[in-house]
């Protein structure tokens, strides 16, 4: 009996995960430049390995020039794709010299999402 239980659990725990659908992560963190055009051009082959990231869907680049901050929304497939993203964008950040690392998880709400014309699909 208690091996059934904890395979209903198990498999409750998987549809769970199943439905919760893509997760969200926000990066920021302080930044000195380039910003604008100049970080486009700097940056242009960071933002096309970053397509190729296990679960990557989508990533908006963030920037305040004023405030000298950065970062980005991403969107993930699932939490273990986010969480090794973190992982891996953290220690890079750590290469450039960027110490204090912001980086927050979320789950989307899809029905909210969609209504208010946000996608959750890759192009």
């Amino acid at each position: 009996m208690f091996v059934v239980t904890a395979v209903s659990l198990q498999a409750q725990a998987a549809e769970t995960v199943a439905k919760r659908g893509p997760i969200l992560v926000q990066f920021d963190f302080s930044y000195k430049g380039p910003f604008g055009k100049d970080m486009t051009a700097a940056m242009t082959d960071l933002a096309k390995s970053i397509t190729q990231e296990p679960g990557f869907i989508w990533k908006i680049w963030t920037e305040n020039e004023k405030a000298q901050e950065a970062g980005g929304i991403y969107l993930f497939e699932d939490e273990k794709s986010a969480q090794a993203y973190i992982n891996k964008h953290s220690a890079r950040l750590k290469m450039f010299g960027i110490n204090q690392v912001n980086a927050k998880v979320f789950d989307v709400n899809a029905p909210l999402t969609e209504i208010t014309k946000g996608t959750l699909r890759a192009r």
